[in-house]
């Protein structure tokens, strides 16, 4: 009996050790963020640079172990491909809110972004997207649609002065893809150009899918500009300078962020020409070491360098975290006014956003392109 009270009196004290060890450890809630971008179709490599950089963030805040309302969050990154054909952004946006995640990430453009922002807006669920730029976007009066990047209406205004002052071009033959994206830019960019002194010598179409573009560079060709703009993506961009070149047409070649890519240089070969092609990407840091230090990071983990907007989809993840750290709950409903008011700094500088849900004060960087590789050339607003 003596034996027995002994051994109930250390089985109750085993019992009160292991009940108060895990009373102190916090319960673990799984919380999933969602990105959305293409991963197949001619700009997958651009989807794929941003899904990295989501996962990034997503590995860094788990190494954190953060702690929201008592309980230990697992962040686990759900990633979906929209292939960027706005039909299937509206059916992916539909699986995420049906499967109740508690942010999304995305989409890459604006033609799959503005579609699936009412759907995420409908059921309440945040929405950053890093490099969606159409002004439309954050005008459709949804609460729930932020970015963290520069829109087409400061893009457009910035690339049209540039032409203007500092390329000193007269006439401007303008191309756009007619996509969203692509049309939004080639039209802010035609009116900026026009209001600084540029005449638009010709206006021509295409598509996100062409690849021949012999037909309309031929009339662009009759009307010897001396700058062609573009709105379209680098993969268009690419075969467009390869037969630019072909063609013989001296005139120096510009577009927005989506050909302001690593891949150009690939993707145009022989028709990219030092100091002849200008881009502009709707972001810019003014200070460079918390930049550096991700894109040596990110070349570490994925032995490859960034193609584009990866440091600003990590922003997007960490400040969606921040925003929940904030209101101590990962409910959409209870942290999206802390988003709202958010002041985060991440790797790509200060982030805040209006009342539409655009970043304040949205810098631009303008590169050109030498001996194969970006080149910057200022950073402005």
């Amino acid at each position: 009996m003596q034996i027995n009270a002994k051994m109930s009196a250390l089985t109750l004290a085993v019992a009160a050790v292991v009940a108060s060890t895990a009373h102190a450890q916090p319960q673990e809630q799984v919380v999933r963020i969602a990105h959305v971008g293409p991963i197949t179709g001619p700009v997958a490599h651009v989807g794929k640079d941003n899904e990295n950089g989501a996962r990034m963030a997503i590995d860094d805040l788990n190494a954190k172990g953060i702690v929201i309302d008592g309980k230990k969050i697992k962040f686990v990154l759900q990633a979906e491909d929209d292939a960027s054909d706005p039909k299937q952004a509206t059916s992916v946006a539909q699986k995420l809110v049906d499967a109740k995640v508690a942010a999304v990430i995305g989409h890459l453009q604006s033609g799959t972004s503005i579609p699936a922002s009412k759907i995420y807006y409908d059921a309440g669920i945040p929405q950053i997207s890093p490099s969606a730029t159409s002004a439309k976007y954050t005008q459709q009066g949804f609460n729930t649609t932020f970015r963290v990047v520069a829109n087409d209406s400061q893009l457009g205004a910035v690339m049209g002065r540039y032409a203007a002052k500092t390329l000193h071009a007269k006439r401007v033959a303008v191309i756009d893809d007619r996509t969203a994206y692509g049309q939004g830019l080639a039209t802010e960019f035609a009116k900026d150009a026009k209001a600084n002194g540029v005449e638009i010598v010709a206006t021509q179409y295409t598509s996100d899918r062409a690849i021949d573009f012999s037909a309309i560079l031929t009339a662009v060709k009759a009307k010897k500009p001396d700058l062609i703009f573009f709105g379209g993506i680098d993969a268009s961009a690419g075969a467009m300078l390869r037969q630019i070149r072909q063609l013989g047409i001296n005139a120096k070649f510009m577009g927005g962020d989506a050909i302001c890519t690593s891949a150009l240089p690939r993707l145009a070969g022989e028709g990219l020409v030092d100091d002849n092609v200008y881009c502009a990407i709707a972001g810019g840091v003014e200070d460079n070491a918390p930049l550096d230090a991700f894109k040596a990071a990110y070349k570490k983990k994925y032995q490859t360098d960034i193609v584009q907007y990866a440091p600003y989809t990590y922003d997007a993840v960490m400040t969606i975290a921040d925003a929940m750290q904030k209101a101590n709950s990962v409910d959409p409903k209870t942290y999206l006014p802390a988003l709202a008011k958010i002041q985060h700094t991440g790797v790509t500088g200060k982030i805040a956003f209006d009342k539409n849900g655009d970043i304040r004060n949205g810098t631009l960087s303008i590169y050109t392109f030498r001996n194969g590789q970006q080149t910057l050339l200022t950073v402005t607003k």
